[in-house]
Formats: C-alpha cells, structure tokens, sequence
C-alpha cells in the first residue's frame, strides 16, 4: 500500500509499505478515510523527537471504515464508520481506569527511552517515533488499530467525515487542556495558539462556561477562524502587549486560566527567539518555552497554567519563581481522548462543536510531501493539510 513516511531530518517521501494484518484478537484493520496533518508531526520533520527511523508511516489524526476485526473484537463490524484516538492505550491498566488514559502501562511496547527522559514511560502514539510505541501512522491506505474495541469509536450518521477527523486528536486534546485546567463557569480563559488543537481549546471553555475566552497567535487567516468560526476573542501578539491587554480584559488581575497550545517549537517576536532558537539548534535546550513563559507571567495570581503543546525534554530559562510565588497550578498533558470523544461526537451532531474549517487543504496521499511543506511554512493559509488516501 502508499504511504507518507519519514525519510529524514526535514525529508517526507511517499512510498509503498506492507499492508497491516491482525497480530493481536482486539486489533482491527481500518481503511483510512482522511488523515490530517497536526502541528506536533512537524517536531518530527525537524528532528526534535529521537527514535524515528527512515520509512516510519507519519500521521496520527484518522478516521475511516473498518474492513477486518480481530475475533475479541466486539464494539466494531466491517462497514463501520469510525474515528480513532491518536493514542494507543488499553483501557484496563490502573490509568486507564482511572480515565488517564495517555498514562496507559500498556499502550507503549517501547518504553525504556521514554522512561530514561522522563522517569516514567507514558502510552503510545500512532506514528510518532519509537519513543512512543513504534505504531504504524495513519497517512497510509489502511492501518492497524490495536485495542480497538477502547480506541476507536462511532461515527453517528449526521457528523460528516471531515468533522469527524478531528475528533481523532484536535478536539479531544483541546477538551483535555480545558477540563484538565479546571475551567469553571464565569472564568477567563487565554489561549496561545490559533491552530486546530487551540481553536479547539478556545471551544471546550466556552461550553464549560468561561465568560470570556481570548486566544492569541500572529497569524490574520487562523484568529480570523477563531473569530467566525469559535466564537472567541483574538489578540495578535505582533501588534499588542499580551499581558497588558490580558490584564485589562480580565478586571487587572490576568486570565484565571492559561492554556498554551504552542509546544516546543513556538515563535516570538524580539530577540529571546533568537535565544532560544539558537539554543535549541546547538541542543543545549531541547524545546523552546517562549509562549510557556508568557503564560505564566499572564496569568493570575492562584490561576492555572496548562501546557497542552507538545515538548519534549529540558528548557532554558524558565520561570519557576513566578511559578511557586504566584501560586500557580501547573499542569500539562497528552490528550486523554477516550474520555472526551463521545462527548465531542454528540456535540458535533447537535453543531456545538464544528471543525471543518480546519481543513483547509485536502490532497491525496501521494501530496504528501507538498503537503506537509504547506502546513510547515503556513503556505496559501494552510491551517490543516488533510489526505485522502482513496483519491
């Protein structure tokens, strides 16, 4: 089968791959109906994750129809439409149980680099190196879905595919950002990052009842999305002083909470970008915390910072005063889909929760090269590129 696949540093090829096959009673084999392109894939392109190896299939972000299930396999039958959470986990484990579920003990059958980076190792995800599982990813014709009777999950027949993709990982990782940070009715919410994964965010606290959200990035097409299509504030931290007008916004005191939805590779205006840039490229930081800071620095005294984007290892100036005498709750997290998908689902079939226009480019799958160029350099606007493998 076709597949995009990672052949090195900044280097995507498209190429034939084996087909998957049942290995375990509770996989399944799914035909990929779309799989999106998703900001945390680009620490991949640029070498910033260890453990990926030439050929490795890309992608993490899927949904599609189910052509063969192993024989435990219960909740799932050839012909259904489903949506896959991007994080393999097997839902029995004492994480799972207790709704953790990027935690899992088992969803990982490499953990030892995981454990030696940051003590303990956590689930695993498709495509996303063999730090975490090694799993075939999604930008491919079909792929195997283990645990799946845990991770995958219906599509009900008003939710349109392109909607349903991402329910895989953006909308679900959004929700963990915002419950996981504790957002409550009457709070105000800041959001850095304009991208699928903080749109969504923006989304999740404003149905739990923040009375004012704001989300921030440079970008005029992505906080114009925000604008019309989630609903929320925008400010552009090119043209304005973010924790100034955050004050203003919220009574003088900042945003009770703080979700940056950048990671490790966030820009910034003025020369600390620099600083961190080049501390990043000599490897002397692995990540640059830049949006992470301002979070910080934003946020009320006694709120709650959340890191939603993805980082990998050790930062360089990083401002645990503020930290510890703010008060502060600091918090991050992969995403926990299980939890929250069924949820999104049926928000998307009432038109709560709308994600179309996070699509912005559709290729087929043998574009994969331009598309990810596109989404990397945020070309003709790309917020998402999305491939169809049947196309």
């Amino acid at each position: 089968m076709r597949a995009v696949t990672w052949r090195g540093v900044n280097e995507i090829g498209v190429e034939d791959v084996p087909d998957p096959s049942i290995l375990n009673d509770h996989d399944l084999i799914l035909e990929v109906g779309l799989s999106a392109t998703c900001g945390s894939d680009l620490h991949l392109v640029g070498g910033y994750i260890p453990a990926m190896r030439a050929g490795d299939v890309l992608g993490h972000e899927f949904m599609g129809t189910v052509v063969e299930t192993g024989s435990s396999v219960t909740k799932h039958h050839v012909g259904d439409r489903v949506v896959v959470v991007s994080f393999t986990s097997c839902g029995q484990c004492w994480y799972c149980r207790q709704g953790l579920f990027s935690l899992c003990d088992n969803g990982n059958p490499n953990p030892g680099l995981t454990e030696a980076l940051w003590g303990q190792s956590i689930g695993g995800c498709y495509g996303y190196s063999h730090a975490m599982g090694g799993w075939a990813g999604s930008h491919a014709q079909y792929i195997r879905v283990p645990y799946a009777d845990q991770g995958a999950f219906a599509i009900p027949d008003g939710v349109s595919d392109q909607r349903a993709l991402f329910a895989s990982d953006a909308a679900p990782t959004g929700w963990t950002g915002a419950h996981q940070a504790g957002v409550q009715a009457g709070d105000v919410v800041a959001v850095w990052g304009a991208g699928g994964v903080g749109q969504m965010a923006a989304r999740a606290a404003m149905l739990m009842g923040a009375e004012r959200v704001v989300v921030i990035d440079r970008l005029d097409n992505r906080l114009e999305q925000v604008r019309t299509h989630i609903g929320a504030e925008t400010l552009d931290y090119e043209k304005t002083d973010i924790p100034a007008e955050l004050r203003e916004m919220s009574g003088g005191r900042g945003p009770d909470v703080c979700i940056e939805a950048v990671g490790m590779e966030a820009h910034s205006p003025g020369p600390q970008h620099i600083y961190d840039q080049v501390k990043q490229q000599m490897r002397l930081q692995t990540d640059r915390p830049t949006a992470v800071r301002e979070a910080i620095y934003s946020c009320r005294k006694g709120g709650t910072v959340f890191t939603l984007g993805v980082f990998a290892g050790v930062v360089d100036k990083f401002p645990l005063g503020a930290v510890m005498n703010k008060a502060l709750t600091l918090r991050g997290a992969q995403q926990h889909g299980h939890r929250y998908i069924p949820e999104i689902l049926d928000r998307m079939s009432r038109d709560e929760v709308r994600t179309e226009h996070l699509a912005t480019h559709v290729m087929s799958l043998e574009e994969g090269a331009k598309g990810y160029q596109m989404f990397k350099e945020k070309e003709d606007g790309c917020v998402r590129a999305v491939f169809v493998p049947g196309a």
